[in-house]
This record gives structure tokens, C-alpha cells and sequence, in this order.
């Protein structure tokens, strides 16, 4: 296994939120996550395992047309991202995004693709596929602080 890559089968939902909720304490509050996948692949899913790991209890739905979702614990600031209706990466010029992207945040993008260019480099882009009933998720590091991300995470599984 590459130091700088995790796979994983999550046979069902329970386990995407379980091992999400594995992810946001390794992240520890802070950094860049893209989440990748097709339509109804569990991009949220996993962002509420995240969550959960900073104590949120409450809904999580995916930001479609407000594009950010803020939330704030007592552990963390969670910036849930959701650029799947986003026409033209300049926008997110517009709404500042540069300012969520801050050594004290943890942000975490569904379709970063469509703000290629105007994003900064993800620590962990995490990869979602169709794995019989269940799903595959494949995580790879991008920084140093993403192979940190990784190491915490693997010593986790």
C-alpha cells in the first residue's frame, strides 16, 4: 500500500458514515477534502460521517444551490462545499471562497471539478465508485499535511 494512497470497501451506508466519521478526526478540524463520484454515490453521506466526528448531530444536506454550508462545533469549522450547479468557476470568486480556505477550517468540496482552477490543491481527494451493494472508497494525498491525514487515518482502520 503506497504511503500516499487508502482503499477501502464500505459495504453500506453505516460504514460510509462510520468511516467518514474516521476521516474527520484525522483531518483534526482542518483542510482541503474533494469528494469525487457520481450522482448518488454518497458524497454527503460521508460529509455527515465527517461531521459527526466534530459532534454535529443534526441534517446534512448537500448545499446544491446555496453552494456552502457552514458548520460550527465546539471542535471544528466545517465548510461543506457543493459546486454541482455551478456554471462557470469565476463565481466562486465572487463569493470570496479564497476566505474559507484558512489554517483553522476544515473544507470539504462535492464536485471540485467544476471549480478547477480557482480551488487550491486538495489535501485528500477522496473517490467514491459502485462496489456491489456497497461502495469503494479511494483516498489519496495530495500536501504533507494529506500523507499526515493518511497515516493518522490508517493507524484508525
Amino acid at each position: 500500500m503506497s504511503s500516499d494512497m487508502v482503499n477501502i470497501l464500505l459495504p453500506n451506508e453505516q460504514a460510509q458514515v462510520m468511516f467518514g466519521e474516521k476521516l474527520g478526526r484525522a483531518c483534526a478540524g482542518s483542510g482541503v477534502l474533494f469528494l469525487q463520484g457520481t450522482l448518488g454515490m454518497g458524497k454527503t453521506t460521508m460529509t455527515r460521517g465527517i461531521l459527526a466526528a466534530y459532534g454535529h448531530q443534526g441534517a446534512v444536506k448537500s448545499p446544491t444551490y446555496t453552494l456552502v454550508e457552514p458548520y460550527e462545533t465546539e471542535m471544528a469549522q466545517v465548510y461543506h462545499f457543493d459546486l454541482y450547479r455551478l456554471a462557470d468557476p469565476e463565481e466562486l470568486e465572487y463569493m470570496g471562497i479564497r476566505d474559507y480556505f484558512d489554517e483553522q477550517a476544515l473544507c470539504v468540496i462535492e464536485w471540485p471539478d467544476k471549480g478547477e482552477g480557482i480551488l487550491p490543491v486538495p489535501d485528500i481527494e477522496l473517490t467514491l465508485t459502485k462496489e456491489g451493494d456497497g461502495r469503494a472508497a479511494a483516498l489519496k494525498a495530495y500536501t504533507a499535511k494529506g500523507a499526515e491525514i493518511l497515516a493518522q487515518l490508517r493507524t484508525m482502520l
